[in-house]
């Protein structure tokens, strides 16, 4: 037995009389044009808002993409800067990008300010404000190196005690001068209480290691 589906399909639809044709076509441009009243009767309602938000959107994209291109000059600026402050060897030039820039960028260049100039207050500067710890903590080995003389081990274990982590990267050599420092004052204990540290430590570098074995 055909099912009421398979019998459907076998039904003809009837046709429709130009009558019926012709009201639906009035009927879709009744249609149409109520709609298109709504939507003119909504644009002149809202208009204003509609304005507001295309223009915030063409603001915020154009905000958006000058600040992408300002972006890309500030760098290719600073890079070119960098460049040639190195090849000129201008140790003022680097400490002024220093100074016009952030993170290991600024770092690096006052850092290479220094170097040509042999000027403390810089190595200072970045011991203090460097944006990057790595940086930090090669500033204060140097002003370490520089100023240990007039320090006393205590004074300078108190200086370097920030890099009493392993998260620094002179962790073992920051431990190994503080130890030094301490053999030079003629304080044997404090000193080879420092060296210990190093020598049980099994991630303390080889040469380190050696170092603090041969003061102990």
């Amino acid at each position: 037995m055909a099912s009421i589906l398979e019998r459907n399909k076998n039904v003809k639809a009837p046709k429709k009389t130009r009558e019926e044709y012709a009201e639906d076509a009035l009927y879709r441009e009744v249609w149409e044009e109520v709609n298109n009243d709504k939507t003119q009767a909504f644009i002149k309602k809202y208009y204003r808002y509609i304005l507001a938000a295309a223009l915030g959107i063409l603001i915020v994209a154009t905000t958006v993409r000058i600040g992408i291109n300002a972006y890309n000059a500030h760098k290719v600026a600073v890079a070119t800067n960098y460049e040639t402050a190195i090849a000129n060897l201008d140790g003022n030039a680097l400490a002024a990008l220093a100074g016009n820039t952030s993170g290991a960028m600024s770092d690096l260049a006052l850092f290479q300010s220094y170097i040509l100039t042999n000027d403390v207050n810089k190595l200072e500067e970045l011991a203090a404000n460097g944006d990057t710890r790595d940086f930090r903590d090669l500033a204060k080995m140097h002003i370490a190196s520089i100023r240990g003389d007039d320090m006393s081990g205590a004074d300078l274990e108190k200086y370097l005690d920030d890099m009493n982590t392993k998260k620094s990267p002179f962790y073992y050599s920051s431990r190994l001068t503080i130890a030094q420092k301490y053999l030079s004052d003629g304080d044997r204990e404090n000193a080879n209480k420092w060296l210990d540290i190093i020598i049980n430590d099994s991630d303390a570098p080889e040469s380190i290691s050696a170092a603090a074995q041969m003061l102990k």
